[in-house]
């Protein structure tokens, strides 16, 4: 196993709060106000570490895990991947738009994870926005390629001299104090569009929103299932 792998996953057994919340939550209650606030910032800590820890190990898995292929049907992929991130939209005004998806050939459960990845990215990089914008569509790809599939934020964007960062494990445009993540979600994407035969980049303006183009080999261009 990978060092890096097992520290991590020794980690996440020691940072397990099985318990121990009943505990802590009597001894916070008796804290002062700054002391409770520096086991907030403390937890909150933890709560990152937690997140980062899971994402190298899912990052790791990749490497490893099968790619089980079989003819997917992209919008209803969409559809979950909106539906696992709802709490990130509560309270948001956001536009969601989501064009004529074709169907695909591909792992759906790693499907899901690539648009839950760029969607995440999407409403985090939009939330400065009064009224965000994000597009889910498909354009024509190279010959032989199939469709490229895309999703579009109005948000933050970045400066295109550092795409190149864009898809390596902790390589971040932006302020984690300004947006959080723990800068593995886009390495994850990489990884699991490249085991599926395709290719992956993005297009963006400082403060005016960003564009990431994914494709699949397999993809049929022409099994288009119209938006609901």
């Amino acid at each position: 196993m990978d060092p890096a792998v097992r520290v991590a996953r020794g980690y996440r057994a020691r940072a397990s709060p099985a318990g121990r919340t009943g505990h802590r939550a009597n001894a916070r209650a008796n804290l002062p106000d700054d002391a409770r606030g520096y086991l907030q910032r403390v937890k909150d800590n933890g709560t990152h570490m937690g997140n980062l820890v899971d994402d190298l190990l899912a990052f790791s898995r990749l490497g490893r895990q099968a790619v089980r292929t079989q003819t997917v049907k992209t919008r209803d992929v969409v559809d979950h991947a909106l539906d696992q991130l709802a709490s990130e939209t509560e309270g948001r005004t956001i536009e969601i738009v989501i064009g004529e998806l074709p169907e695909c050939n591909g792992d759906p459960l790693l499907l899901e994870q690539v648009f839950t990845n760029l969607l995440s990215n999407a409403i985090k990089y939009s939330g400065k926005r009064e009224n965000a914008r994000i597009e889910v569509g498909t354009q024509p790809g190279r010959a032989g390629e199939g469709p490229v599939f895309f999703v579009r934020d109005n948000g933050a964007g970045f400066d295109m001299q550092y795409a190149d960062k864009l898809f390596g494990v902790f390589q971040r445009l932006h302020r984690s104090q300004d947006y959080e993540g723990t800068g593995v979600g886009l390495a994850i994407v990489h990884r699991i569009v490249e085991r599926h035969g395709g290719r992956i980049w993005a297009e963006a303006r400082v403060d005016q929103g960003a564009t990431f183009y994914f494709t699949l080999k397999g993809a049929q261009e022409w099994q288009v299932q119209t938006a609901a």
